[in-house]
């Protein structure tokens, strides 16, 4: 017999929600549903002979928010490497909450963001916002954010974004601001726990695809041809 560990995670409030949501329609969810997910031994990176859960409180829509939306500003900020979708990912939620939520104003950091201004975006490859990698102060971020009035962050980015968005977090939680931070994970590797599909994955295949058959037919066009082909991924690139 083994024990079976159970793991609940849950997400952290900035206080009670109260304000109806302004969406027209939909199905809401409730903050006590949960979502349970069995790990197996292979997928922990801590080997552990004992069976593992973990208890996920259910994503969607609530009915009760708690910033004013009118009253709301949000940023978004994208980082590391380019991704296909990412500028698909600007553009729904600033359209979301601009048409559905009716968000005052959303900041692009770099630039302004309208629904305007994003229309279009997402037929066109890379990020408006431009990109940057390496570390930034956390204590200069947060004391940007409180000099814009930012309410909600948008990070869009692989590993070394989403350990800043955690380390922007403990710094606003330390302060005791009302700042949500929202971290939105970006990897053509497709290696995201209990995600079945990573935004701009099958754009990446369908490249890698175009590219082997085109080393395929020029191996098979010369005597002796071989075609290499690398790619990138970690464990995801097989």
């Amino acid at each position: 017999m083994h024990d079976i560990t159970a793991i609940s995670a849950e997400i952290d409030q900035l206080g009670p929600a109260k304000i109806p949501s302004p969406l027209p329609f939909g199905r809401f969810v409730f903050d006590d549903k949960q979502l349970t997910m069995h790990i197996s031994q292979e997928m922990l990176e801590d080997f552990s002979p004992d069976p593992t859960y973990y208890s996920f409180q259910e994503a969607g829509p609530r009915e009760k928010i708690y910033f004013d939306p009118s009253k709301a500003r949000c940023a978004i900020a994208t980082c590391g490497g380019l991704c296909p979708g990412v500028n698909d990912v600007i553009r729904a939620m600033v359209m979301e909450g601009h048409h559905q939520y009716g968000i005052c104003s959303t900041i692009g950091i770099r630039y302004g963001l309208t629904p305007e201004y994003v229309s279009r975006i997402h037929e066109f490859g890379g990020t408006i916002l431009g990109s940057s990698r390496g570390h930034q102060p956390i204590d200069e971020i947060v004391d940007a954010l409180e000099r814009m009035n930012v309410n909600i962050l948008f990070l869009i980015g692989g590993d070394g974004t989403m350990k800043a968005a955690s380390s922007i977090h403990t710094e606003i939680m330390s302060r005791k601001l009302k700042i949500s931070v929202i971290g939105i994970p970006k990897t053509i590797d497709n290696d995201i726990y209990f995600v079945s599909r990573s935004f701009g994955f099958d754009t990446a295949v369908a490249k890698a695809t175009e590219a082997i058959r085109c080393a395929h037919t020029e191996a098979q066009g010369a005597p002796n041809g071989i075609g290499m082909v690398k790619l990138m991924g970690r464990e995801s690139g097989f």
